[in-house]
């Protein structure tokens, strides 16, 4: 069977077939356009209850996450004190289980966070020539916020931009969702371990991707075959609103993932086959994409980590790009 992938670069879910099967275009009914057209049916209370609907599932996904967690944190925090050891690295890695399926939970709250992010940019074009009078006033109330402000006060004005379409750093939606999960029988300070943790899992799950087939950069899509560029938007936002709920530093936490996945990845690609880790400079870009969506991460963290790595990649995949347009002989 064929897939639905995301397009950044067209905007859209796009369909990828394979020859011989029956063909149904998702981007006829997802893109930009019908994103707007949506928002005009719809209005802004029913874009409210598209998006709450939307935070149910994520919630979902991360109810089964915080499982995978809970079930591994032993060696999560022994793999978090010593991810620049490879030696004790090799021998706690083969211990955690479901690393398959936070990888696949952590790309499906990607990929609903994405078509949320498209529908709230139809709404904002909606809004605006609707209602320019007052998207203007909101967008200047946006850029008035700032680190120093009360976190109350930012999320109460975060959540009327979103109401307009805007995209915020800390998605007040997510943050309220992830509140309701809190449990009353665990303490705050073993939320807020849990969340270190999930971070931590994921980024040492990266090297996984390596072996697999579908973990090819697409250059025509700007993303990957198996939708795991989602991963970037998934990980920033979840990450945002977790910390915002713990009152935490959110850069610091992004640094910890982004050292860590540099490590797990350097480390992946060098233990693997090089004839099955094809896809070694594919899912260094990962780590390029995680910055470019984040206010909270900037590139000079990354080249800090692997510069030459990302810039092999890059020429990798341009070349390979290259050569698999010409026609063949």
């Amino acid at each position: 069977m064929g897939s639905i992938v995301l397009s950044p670069l067209m905007q859209a879910f796009v369909s990828v077939h394979k020859e011989g099967e029956q063909i149904f275009s998702a981007e006829e009914f997802c893109d930009v356009l019908e994103m707007r057209a949506l928002a005009e049916l719809l209005g802004p209370y029913g874009m409210k209850f598209l998006s709450d609907n939307l935070m149910w599932h994520v919630t979902s996904q991360m109810v089964e996450l915080k499982k995978l967690v809970t079930e591994n944190m032993d060696i999560l925090v022994q793999i978090r004190s010593n991810y620049c050891h490879p030696e004790q690295m090799a021998t706690l890695m083969p211990r955690l289980s479901g690393i398959d399926n936070v990888l696949k939970r952590m790309t499906i709250i990607g990929e609903i966070l994405w078509f949320r992010s498209m529908a709230q940019e139809g709404l904002q074009e909606v809004f605006s020539n609707h209602c320019p009078f007052l998207m203007g006033p909101i967008q200047y109330l946006k850029e008035f916020v700032n680190p120093e402000m009360d976190i109350k006060v930012t999320l109460s004005i975060f959540e009327l931009a979103t109401a307009a379409g805007l995209p915020c750093d800390i998605d007040p939606a997510l943050v309220s969702a992830f509140s309701n999960l809190k449990k009353d029988s665990s303490s705050p300070e073993e939320d807020y371990k849990t969340a270190c943790l999930l971070l931590v899992f994921v980024a040492v799950s990266l090297p996984l991707l390596i072996s697999d087939p579908s973990s090819i950069y697409l250059t025509e899509i700007d993303g990957y075959r198996n939708n795991i560029h989602c991963l970037a938007k998934a990980i920033i936002q979840v990450s945002a609103a977790l910390f915002t709920i713990y009152n935490k530093n959110i850069e610091s936490h992004l640094k910890e993932f982004l050292v860590l996945a540099s490590a797990s990845i350097s480390q992946g690609g060098q233990e693997v086959d090089r004839m099955k880790a094809k896809n070694w400079e594919s899912i260094s870009l990962l780590l390029y994409l995680l910055v470019e969506e984040s206010s909270f991460l900037t590139l000079d963290m990354l080249e800090s980590c692997l510069y030459v790595l990302l810039r092999n990649a890059y020429r990798e995949i341009s070349r390979n790009s290259f050569m698999s347009r010409l026609p063949a002989h």
